[in-house]
């Protein structure tokens, strides 16, 4: 497997809507397993391919109960809702306050091609509704209601430019 290059803010494909995927293929598989070696790299909880230079509609996801894949995801249901802090591994050393709902049932197809149907709440809801946003070109910057930016991460960024 190989970790992506993950594109920060300002690429293009970050904005566009990602192309739904028509076949679960070799390809496609292979795109995954290297989305989750760079989400767990990175020390992310979730993944987008659209983050990884892709425009398709697949995420990943992983809240420490093991990972998730996501193909043509879908909201199909949300209840609830919560303001909590969120970060983005395609926005480096910024936090915003986003509210989400606090429960949803999500629809897509596994990396087998399979229909699945998942019911989550807490951080799990959260980490979904964030990634499908990505697959409509939405960021959590759009959404959040403060943002707050991490100085340290900030001076690592200018280090590395020089």
């Amino acid at each position: 497997m190989a970790v992506l290059e993950i594109v920060k803010e300002g690429a293009p494909v970050l904005r566009k809507q990602a192309e739904p995927v028509t076949q679960v293929t070799k390809r496609i598989r292979r795109l995954v397993k290297d989305m989750l070696d760079t989400m767990y790299e990175a020390n992310g909880v979730g993944l987008a391919a659209p983050q990884v230079g892709m425009s398709q509609r697949i995420i990943v996801v992983d809240v420490g109960e093991g990972p998730v894949v996501l193909i043509n995801p879908e909201i199909e249901e949300a209840a609830g809702s919560e303001i909590d802090s969120e970060g983005c591994l395609s926005i480096p050393g910024r936090w915003g306050y986003v509210e989400r709902a606090q429960e949803v049932v999500v629809t897509g197809l596994n990396d087998s091609g399979r229909s699945v149907r998942l019911r989550a709440d807490g951080l799990f809801a959260r980490a979904l509704q964030h990634e499908i946003d990505h697959l409509d070109g939405v960021l959590f910057i759009d959404k959040a209601l403060e943002i707050e930016e991490d100085e340290a991460e900030e001076e690592e960024e200018k280090e590395e430019a020089r």
